[in-house]
This record gives structure tokens, C-alpha cells and sequence, in this order.
């Protein structure tokens, strides 16, 4: 990887933006993780998997993240319907992303995860 210093702050900052749009937001996160520890999930299992997610919200990540070609839906032609989502080899990618977001976060904010806790100054 290069991590250029002479790079002004925007070309830096690109690439990273662009990282983050794909996975932005709180449920994104959560989708990602339940596909990377549990594989192909139904929609129904994959709203267990995430607490909290109303089916509209998990409807939209999921349209967004196969819109970005990270999540990949395949609907089966049967009654009742089946639709089952898995990550794409891109969205496989991303996996040491997480886990060093992860890591980086058990190294300088070690508090359990609550909406309600208080961020460290």
C-alpha cells in the first residue's frame, strides 16, 4: 500500500471516501457482518441477524449495497417467493476493512458498544 505524504489532503481523503460511501451508515456494518459469519441469508434470517432494522431500512441498505455490487440477490422463481443475499467477491474485499475498524477500535475506545454510553473526550 502506498500511503504517500505528498499527496495533497483531497487526493488522500478520496480514496477513503469513497470506502466509506460504500459502507456508510450503522446497518450497512451490520449487513456486512451478518453475511461475513453467517454466509447466503433470506431476507427474514438476515433481519434476525441485525436487531433493531426495520424491514424498510434493511430493504434500502441492501438495494444500495447490490447497487454498489457489494451484496449480490438472488431470487428464486418459486411461490412463495425466495430471495436469498450473499457478499460479492468485492464485498468479500472488504472484510479486512471491518476488522481493522474493529481492531482500531478495541485499541482506543474499549467501551461496550451502546448507543446511550457516553463518547470519550
Amino acid at each position: 500500500m502506498q500511503f504517500c505524504e505528498e499527496k495533497t489532503a483531497a487526493e488522500f481523503a478520496c480514496p477513503i471516501e469513497n470506502t466509506l460511501k460504500v459502507m456508510d451508515g450503522k446497518w450497512k456494518i451490520m449487513i456486512l457482518h451478518a453475511l461475513f459469519f453467517n454466509g447466503t441469508l433470506r431476507f427474514s434470517e438476515l433481519k434476525k441477524h441485525i436487531p433493531g432494522v426495520t424491514q424498510k431500512m434493511l430493504t434500502a441498505q441492501l438495494r444500495d449495497l447490490e447497487t454498489k455490487g457489494v451484496v449480490e440477490r438472488k431470487v428464486y422463481p418459486v411461490v412463495p417467493p425466495k430471495v436469498e443475499y450473499s457478499l460479492t467477491e468485492m464485498g468479500k474485499s472488504l472484510r479486512p476493512v471491518l476488522e481493522a475498524m474493529h481492531q482500531w477500535s478495541l485499541e482506543h475506545d474499549p467501551r461496550p458498544c451502546d448507543d446511550n454510553a457516553p463518547a470519550q473526550a
